[in-house]
């Protein structure tokens, strides 16, 4: 029997161009069903190099009407927004200036903002005021968008660090550890109760990380990704073929 048990639906394409181009369409159609559904959708972005291209692919994207999506941050690093290192920079770079989407639309998260637990409980707000809650009352994205580190991270949930253990808050303050900056960042809860959760995973150094994530065995808190296997709505992986050929 083999060791790995994949949480939801793994889709491996040939490259980084192929997996991202597909992200960008699953992305698309997830939002254009919550549009037909619900009149309104919701999209939790995540940063990281890897899904810039698909970003970029997604406002190029026909059939979503962007003017009735918003737009929110799944985690941010606490430095201005027009800073390299900023999620929020590299979205609007890719999407936001590309895909007619009105400011009011779209829900930086304050991550440079002086006091981050202020600011997290402020994001709180702007996320239960703007997303639908489901029947556990917690607010359930339309479409949420991740990514793995390679330590097994995701969003900015951290191999060791116990807010992964956080589940009565759907936002927090992370503060600045090993080399890191401090952030803001959606906690599990949040996380496990969006309706798709798209994995977007590409690279050969990303296959350890996505081992432990599918094992049928592992500590949540040594891989924080693990956390997806109990998300209550769709689960998409979208990966190349060195990263998804784990063992």
């Amino acid at each position: 029997m083999s060791s790995r048990e994949i949480p939801g639906q793994l889709i491996t394409e040939r490259d980084p161009a192929a997996a991202t181009t597909e992200a960008a369409e699953r992305i698309a159609t997830a939002l254009i069903e919550a549009l037909a559904t619900r009149g309104r959708a919701t999209l939790a972005l995540s940063g990281g190099n890897t899904p810039r291209a698909a970003y970029a692919t997604l406002a190029r994207r026909a059939g979503v009407d962007w003017s009735r999506v918003d737009v929110y941050w799944v985690d941010e690093r606490a430095v201005p927004p027009d800073d390299d290192r900023s999620n929020y920079r590299w979205a609007k770079a890719t999407l936001l200036d590309a895909a007619p989407i009105a400011p009011e639309h779209v829900h930086r998260m304050p991550a440079d903002a002086p006091d981050l637990e202020s600011a997290a409980r402020s994001y709180e707000k702007v996320v239960r005021e703007g997303v639908p809650v489901d029947v556990d009352g917690v607010s359930a994205f339309d479409v949420m968008v991740l990514g793995v580190g390679d330590d097994g991270h995701t969003a900015s949930l951290f191999p060791g660090d116990r807010t992964i253990d956080v589940t009565d808050r759907s936002v927090i303050a992370v503060g600045a550890q090993r080399g890191l900056e401090a952030r803001l960042t959606f906690t599990r809860t949040v996380i496990q109760h969006a309706r798709v959760v798209l994995v977007l995973v590409v690279g050969a150094h990303k296959r350890a990380a996505l081992a432990r994530a599918w094992s049928r065995e592992g500590d949540i808190h040594e891989t924080p990704s693990r956390l997806v296997r109990d998300c209550k709505g769709q689960v998409l992986w979208i990966a190349d073929e060195p990263a998804a050929a784990t063992a």
